[in-house]
């Protein structure tokens, strides 16, 4: 299936390893140019030459903190000035601390924010106005599970996706008329280096090998295995397609049936 994607412009974020690095990976694959960020430089950069010279795409790294706004603009105003436009925004960050509501402060509830939201408004007001004026533009948002079934200690998490998924579902009713898509994907349980971070943490707090608490997210899982970050790709890439120009305002899961709701 042609994907329709060859000659687009996309902007994948932490895109240095995990999920972000396999979307990048499926959109090169398909001949979409890159620009990358990741808040490690060396580590965007090489991913950025590796991706390039695999793929034949043409690809820029950049290294940015999403959690800062003036980062942010640094971040469009060189992917503009490099390429000239921005086709496809990948939103997507690290995850915030584990933890239950008496253990967090104020201040981890104002990073969690500037982490998890923040990014995803600054991001998506720059991006936009040139989606517009071209009436073509696909704006998909990495949140997770948590934002459809909240997830046991992870409360930062569990609240700022949902806003994430509120934001998203009313923005894309707003730009559906310019040929603009707004969607969320919500990663489960993925093979991924935060999945081994959450496992290590909450083996540390129970006294327990990680071995013992990915076990037991497999046998919640109906497929009794964790996805790999691969087929999450996947689906990441067919959502920003020409192909996916009829779905919006949508949040599809790939968790291998973990949420039990029916919608």
């Amino acid at each position: 299936m042609d994907l329709g994607l060859r000659g687009k412009i996309a902007l994948v974020c932490a895109a240095s390893q995990g999920l972000g690095r396999a979307v990048a990976d499926e959109l090169a694959s398909e001949g979409a140019s890159l620009i990358l960020c990741s808040r490690n430089e060396k580590a965007i950069r090489g991913v950025s030459d590796e991706l390039a010279l695999k793929s034949g795409v043409e690809t820029l790294g950049f290294a940015a903190d999403l959690s800062v706004k003036g980062e942010i603009e640094e971040l469009i105003e060189a992917s503009l000035k490099y390429f000239g436009q921005i086709d496809i925004l990948v939103t997507n960050t690290g995850g915030p601390p584990a933890g239950k509501f008496d253990e967090l402060s104020h201040e981890a509830w104002i990073g969690a924010t500037r982490l998890l939201l923040d990014s995803v408004l600054n991001l998506t007001r720059l991006v936009l106005p040139g989606m517009k004026e071209r009436r073509w533009g696909r704006i998909l948002n990495i949140t997770s599970i948590a934002a459809k079934q909240p997830v046991d200690n992870l409360i930062l998490s569990n609240s700022l996706r949902a806003a994430v998924t509120g934001f998203a579902k009313t923005l894309a009713n707003e730009v559906a008329p310019f040929g603009i898509t707004v969607n969320n994907i919500l990663p489960g349980y993925t093979r991924t280096e935060r999945v081994e971070q959450l496992a290590a943490s909450i083996a540390k707090k129970e006294g327990v090998e990680p071995a013992a608490a990915r076990a037991r997210w497999e046998a919640e899982i109906p497929m009794r295995r964790l996805g790999e970050p691969s087929e999450f790709a996947a689906l990441a890439a067919f959502l920003v397609s020409e192909r996916a120009s009829y779905i919006t305002g949508s949040s599809i899961a790939v968790d291998g049936g973990w949420i039990r709701s029916l919608f």
